[in-house]
């Protein structure tokens, strides 16, 4: 297997994947000129895609005006540097997707109206899904709090500016991740999507003790098929980290949209303990940080040659 295939960035919005501009009334949002970033290798040689939605650090003027919080606490719900962590997968042959805007302003892992009444001026349209859990938790497809429970804004916001950010925002995004995703699968018969978190260091134990790692989200069996998620479990405890399953991340929106093992599309969330390669509270690189990045790659390099993924399509049975 060919490990050391070359990248290319390209930055991509609406435009390279497009929606249908016509049918909104909301221009591009210029802070998120684009909205996100891809990474593409220069020949795809694996059916994994990775995909970093939370790791967004533009905080435009406008929303720190607008919030009660400063900008070091608007980034405690950041994924830092999730997506220069994962970059190394990039040489495997395997395409990047990475969001420019925080997740504390949109997250693109919840549905795409899972939005709380009490934050906009104005009723949200019969479609919104008003009352999921992570609504009432604060943290919608538009958040109200940030990670450690502070309120995110001084006031209510306009409805219209939660529908531009689902149209300028949410919208693109999704369509480009789906793109990238039938790409994958139109070429080897197979996709699987590695969805790319971090979490704060006061999370799960392990069964040892102490506190977690790494945890896998496959929605409780469900998204990916076993022998993959095993796998990749099997390659992380083996160069000692502390690995747990699906508590207390099972996985998001995307992990449970992208996830369908029956059908050869396999979603598997990881979510990596901040402590482990950045200081929590200056969000800086700890001296830990390339050594994780090179075990991530050859992780996942491992993975493929054991299951034989890349190069020729070989698709793995859902199990």
């Amino acid at each position: 297997m060919d490990s050391a295939v070359p990248a290319r960035q390209t930055r991509s919005d609406g435009d390279a994947f497009p929606h249908d501009s016509a049918l909104s009334p909301y221009l591009p949002d210029p802070e998120f000129e684009p909205p996100f970033d891809v990474v593409e290798p220069l020949r795809l040689a694996t059916p994994f895609v990775f995909n970093t939605p939370h790791s967004g650090c533009i905080y435009p003027p406008g929303f720190i005006a607008a919030s009660s919080l400063d900008p070091t606490a608007l980034r405690r719900s950041e994924d830092a540097h999730i997506d220069r962590l994962f970059g190394g997968v990039v040489a495997l042959g395997a395409p990047l997707m990475s969001a420019r805007f925080p997740r504390a302003y949109l997250d693109v892992n919840r549905e795409p109206y899972e939005l709380d009444p009490r934050m906009f001026e104005g009723r949200l349209p019969a479609h919104a899904n008003t009352r999921s859990m992570r609504v009432a938790g604060g943290l919608g497809t538009i958040p109200r709090i940030v990670a450690d429970g502070h309120e995110i804004y001084r006031r209510r916001l306009p409805l219209e500016e939660a529908f531009r950010r689902i149209e300028t925002l949410y919208r693109p995004y999704h369509l480009a991740l789906d793109a990238l995703l039938e790409r994958t699968f139109a070429q080897f018969g197979e996709a699987i999507l590695i969805d790319c978190h971090s979490m704060p260091s006061t999370g799960p134990l392990r069964d040892e003790g102490g506190t977690a790692e790494i945890v896998l989200g496959d929605r409780y069996g469900t998204s990916c098929a076993p022998r993959l998620t095993e796998t990749i479990e099997a390659a992380f405890r083996a160069r000692g980290f502390g690995v747990v399953r699906n508590k207390p991340y099972a996985g998001g929106f995307i992990t449970e949209h992208h996830g369908a093992p029956a059908f050869r599309r396999h979603a598997l969330q990881i979510e990596i303990n901040r402590a482990i390669y950045m200081d929590e509270k200056t969000l800086v690189p700890s001296p830990s940080f390339g050594r994780i990045a090179t075990q991530i790659v050859d992780i996942f390099a491992e993975v493929m040659a054991e299951l034989e993924i890349g190069q020729e399509p070989r698709p793995m049975a859902a199990e």
